[in-house]
């Protein structure tokens, strides 16, 4: 079922999570024991998000290096597959440019239409850390909207090989990420806007955004987008914060700000535990107030907190 037909079918703001893969040697058992907890909410649909793989260099016995790929996380066709299988419930794998050429992302897109996944998240993703700026692979997609492209062409039966007629139409449902701060690279929001009102143009159905911390920021972020001609859902991104390091690592990572109030509170904790309890309350005021803005959906990101967001989500439902 397709994101914008929960969203529609929804008698009330409808919940979903995002987890990330396991690292590589874990089993999915990890998966499970993660999202156990979360299924008592009937999510609507569950996002698996997606890592690049990472170039680094080992020493060989001659004193030479060789540059070696590796990926530290599973992909997400198996683990959508897996989580569809094991909860019958939407699995939304995100795809990225980062890593991956067209004929690939291509054999993907494939391969989760065969398995009856038809919603995808379209980003570009992040530069590789040996990267100061987003590199492509050679014939790969240097923009997200150029991926979001390949996948509304294969909803049309378009297939890179010129030679296929009449291909299979895929279904696919297509959201894309919007950043109510604006995306870090942007010189503004209004150019940021109309990046994301390009990618509606060519096919997004809905957005999830980034995280933030001041719903007020998303309040203003949905009222640019209607002024702007973007009129297709827009979900709110949610993240508990739970430890002190949180007020620097999540700005610097996410380019996000932490409202004054908050970091305030959360500086007087004596411990994490403590910042657990400042950060789900401030989860649940947001929450509590974007329901009764009426949300489409509360999307959480449950990385490493499944407790705290079942303790929030309890309390909304």
């Amino acid at each position: 079922m397709k994101v914008t037909d929960h969203i529609k079918e929804g008698k009330d703001t409808v919940i979903s999570f995002e987890i990330l893969p396991p690292l590589k040697g874990k089993t999915i058992n990890s998966i499970y024991d993660h999202l156990d907890p979360l299924m008592e909410f009937k999510p609507a649909f569950i996002n698996v998000t997606y890592h690049r793989s990472e170039q680094v260099f080992k020493k060989k016995a001659d004193g030479t290096f060789d540059k070696v790929e590796v990926r530290k996380r599973p992909g997400t066709v198996g683990i959508c597959a897996a989580i569809m299988n094991h909860y019958k419930v939407d699995a939304v794998p995100h795809l990225i440019c980062g890593g991956f050429s067209k004929q690939e992302t291509e054999s993907a897109l494939i391969d989760l239409a065969f398995l009856g996944i038809d919603n995808v998240l379209i980003i570009r993703g992040d530069a590789a850390k040996n990267e100061t700026l987003f590199e492509p692979e050679p014939n790969g997609h240097r923009y997200a909207i150029d991926l979001l492209k390949q996948v509304a062409d294969l909803n049309n039966g378009i297939y890179l090989e010129e030679d296929i007629r009449d291909g299979s139409k895929t279904q696919f449902c297509i959201g894309v990420a919007g950043y109510p701060e604006k995306h870090f690279e942007a010189p503004n929001l209004q150019t940021d806007l109309k990046y994301l009102k390009a990618k509606v143009d060519a096919g997004a159905d809905y957005v999830t955004t980034q995280m933030f911390f001041d719903n007020k920021k998303y309040f203003d972020f949905v009222k640019a987008c209607k002024e702007t001609g973007i009129d297709i859902p827009i979900i709110p991104g949610l993240k508990p914060i739970t430890s002190k390091k949180q007020l620097s690592v999540l700005p610097r990572t996410f380019h996000v700000d932490i409202p004054t109030d908050l970091s305030n509170e959360i500086l007087k904790c004596k411990t994490d535990a403590d910042v657990e309890v400042v950060g789900a309350e401030w989860l649940l005021m947001q929450s509590k107030e974007l329901k009764k803005f009426g949300v489409p959906v509360l999307h959480y990101y449950t990385l490493g907190e499944p407790h705290v967001i079942v303790n929030t989500v309890k309390q909304i439902v």
